[in-house]
């Protein structure tokens, strides 16, 4: 097989980090995958770049956020403002940005918990660092090699509701839509990221070099031919949902944007059964150090997209949401105080949502900590009063049965639920 039909007939690129024939022979589709059962799927999405949670989750009813936002500060919920212009509110006391609209529904329908006050017990206000411990599930400690959501993958071994008749699991269990694999699913189990369905890139974890690329150019034939051969199954799997004519269904309708439209394709493999399991998507434009914005702006065009894409994704999936959790995260908060360019700096604790039919939602969960100097964390920032990892485990033996909670947060004793689920 000739290196350009090769590449000319699959128009398929291999990122090859780590990527070999054996990987590909275990992975690729050599089998049916499973038809109309349905397990249970994990949809995170990271905000990178830090999300402002009180800007997200407006605590309207504290005297003190108003105080120390004069200028972005979200106005209290009011009909005289006009839509789009002050929190809508939650509780009383919580609201959220005028720009999650879309979400509202959801709140109303007991399918959106948000968490306040949640983050990682990490002091660090590096982007990098903390995103790379939210990842890894292990704050402050950088030689952990692998992501905490790939541990789960090792952990639980074969997924069965997401095994061909073979009991061999699917090799699109996890799915990154993405253009490199993801922190939070590198390690030992395998994974796809892909950039979109009609022309996918494949990553492994593992130690292994480069051995596909290596042997395809020395010519060694009967290998390549046999892993390309069984990719090539695997894009036509993917390509026969043909996504150009996709069509959304119960009248979603997702935002043109890049994130937008990885959602959709998220939906689409999810109502697809091609065993998905879980999958992971991120947006970034959230480090908003310069004119941030209050009810408009900077920040509220971000929500805006970011709302309604994942409305969308609700809409689309339908009565499906009842077997399938989104869980939204951002690697820290913003400081509390504004800061002179009309922004925010680094913070401390953030806001997740986690989104569902099984979730315990119409309820704004974790413990306020109070924005009064003296409940500041470090003076500046709000407090934290739930460690991520809560979330996490909580969401992984839940909603996906796992059982070896310290493996995939090693370190991590306190095992506290949240109650969102």
């Amino acid at each position: 097989m000739q290196r350009r039909a090769f590449v000319k007939s699959g128009a398929l690129a291999l990122v090859t980090m780590g990527l070999s024939p054996r990987f590909l022979r275990r992975t690729a589709l050599g089998m049916e995958l499973p038809g109309a059962a349905r397990g249970k799927t994990l949809i995170c999405l990271f905000q990178r770049g830090a999300a402002d949670a009180l800007n997200v989750v407006v605590p309207h009813g504290e005297a003190s956020y108003y105080a120390l936002r004069p200028r972005i500060a979200i106005p209290r919920p009011s009909a005289h403002l006009g839509d789009g212009q002050s929190a809508i509110d939650l509780d009383g006391f919580f609201g959220l940005h005028p720009s999650l609209q879309p979400l509202k529904p959801l709140w109303d329908r007991g399918l959106l918990a948000p968490i306040h006050a949640v983050g990682s017990p990490s002091a660090t206000r590096s982007h990098f660092d903390a995103q790379d411990y939210m990842e890894s599930g292990t704050p402050d400690v950088k030689s952990t090699p692998d992501g905490w959501l790939n541990r789960y993958l090792a952990t639980k071994g074969t997924c069965q509701e997401c095994a061909s008749p073979s009991g061999r699991a699917s090799p699109f269990q996890a799915v990154a839509l993405t253009d490199q694999t993801p922190r939070i699913l590198e390690g030992s189990a395998p994974s796809v990221a892909m950039t979109g369905i009609d022309a996918f890139t494949v990553r492994a974890g593992g130690t292994s070099a480069a051995q596909l690329e290596a042997l395809y150019r020395t010519g060694s034939s009967d290998v390549v031919h046999a892993s390309g051969s069984e990719m090539f199954e695997a894009v036509k799997t993917l390509r026969a949902a043909n996504p150009q004519r996709y069509q959304p269904e119960h009248g979603a309708d997702f935002p043109r944007s890049q994130f937008g439209q990885r959602l959709k394709e998220i939906a689409q493999l999810i109502k697809a059964n091609v065993g998905l399991e879980i999958a992971f998507a991120d947006v970034g434009g959230w480090d908003t150090h310069v004119n941030q914005g209050g009810a408009n702006g900077q920040l509220a065009n971000r929500l805006g997209d970011f709302a309604q894409s994942v409305a969308a994704l609700t809409t689309d999936l339908g009565d499906r949401m009842e077997n399938v959790v989104i869980l939204t995260m951002s690697e820290f908060g913003r400081m509390a105080r504004e800061n002179g360019t009309g922004g925010t700096d680094h913070g401390h604790a953030g806001a997740m949502f986690v989104i569902g039919g099984s979730v315990k939602g119409g309820k704004v969960h974790g413990t306020w900590p109070g924005l009064e100097r003296e409940q500041l964390y470090e003076g500046r920032d709000l407090d934290l009063t739930t460690d991520f990892r809560a979330v996490f485990a909580e969401v992984a033996a839940t909603h996906l049965g796992a059982a070896k909670l310290d493996a995939i947060f090693p370190g991590y004793a306190e095992n506290k639920p949240v109650g969102v689920l």
